[in-house]
């Protein structure tokens, strides 16, 4: 028997029409609270009102059930109006944890970023970047000339990572994904599986003739010299799913479609 527990539910979406329109359906029926007073946020729109809407409550935890109106909808459900209590206590829960990016521009300044797909430095100029790659205090690459890198999450692993050729991550498993971005030296190089507790340190290199920008989900800083990332423990967010439709189960499903 399904449950019939109410829960308080912040409803928000994206500007897209189909999502607004959704939007006054779905309150119309269900009401609205304030993000503050809510068990759960329901997100109408695509995967990145998904991943702003996650970013939102990552001290406060609550977690987050997202309905498609977007392109590919990976993080999303269905929409439908009916029955939406019991769907939301018979979710399933996958919690992911970001990575922390610490970035320093060429002009000393300092920034702090969460990322919960990944974190990419990307050239910003015509020309190929040259970055210098170091696991846990140790040089593994020296020079990386390439149109840029990325490290991932696993919740972020078909998402960039798996356009740029790298690895699909289970859900469930504390690695991360290091891949290249068009690599040209050393052209064979495709990537590393690292462990979840790795710390990753990118120094760019010519800093002057091949600026480099780093990318923590959609935050830019421009003109970076060093970048380190790790996964961080101490944040976390919850996303809830149909049964049967779990974030693994759809990371499965991209290995094998």
């Amino acid at each position: 028997m399904a449950s019939t527990n109410k829960k308080n539910i912040c409803f928000v979406a994206s500007n897209a029409p189909a999502a607004q329109k959704a939007l006054g359906e779905i309150v119309n029926v269900y009401g609205n609270c304030a993000k503050k007073d809510s068990d759960v946020i329901v997100a109408l729109g695509g995967d990145g009102l998904m991943l702003e809407t996650l970013h939102s409550v990552m001290d406060a935890k609550t977690p987050v059930y997202g309905m498609n109106f977007g392109s590919i909808g990976f993080l999303m459900n269905d929409f439908g109006l009916d029955d939406l209590h019991d769907r939301l206590n018979n979710a399933e829960a996958t919690e992911i944890h970001p990575l922390q990016m610490r970035a320093k521009n060429k002009d000393g300044e300092e920034f702090s970023a969460l990322a919960l797909n990944e974190v990419s430095l990307l050239r910003a100029s015509h020309q190929a970047a040259k970055i210098e790659i170091h696991v846990d205090g140790k040089a593994r690459l020296n020079e990386l000339v390439c149109d840029g890198v990325l490290i991932a999450t696993p919740a972020g692993s078909s998402a960039y990572n798996l356009s740029a050729h790298g690895p699909i991550l289970p859900i469930e498993a504390p690695l991360l994904a290091l891949t290249p971005i068009s690599p040209f030296r050393p052209r064979r190089w495709r990537g590393a599986i690292l462990s979840n507790r790795a710390e990753v340190t990118f120094k760019i290199r010519e800093i002057e003739k091949r600026p480099v920008n780093a990318v923590a989900d959609s935050l830019a800083i421009q003109d970076v010299v060093e970048v380190s990332v790790h996964e961080s423990r101490s944040h976390g967010v919850t996303l809830l799913f149909d049964p049967g439709h779990s974030l693994d189960e759809r990371i499965l499903n991209e290995q094998f479609g």
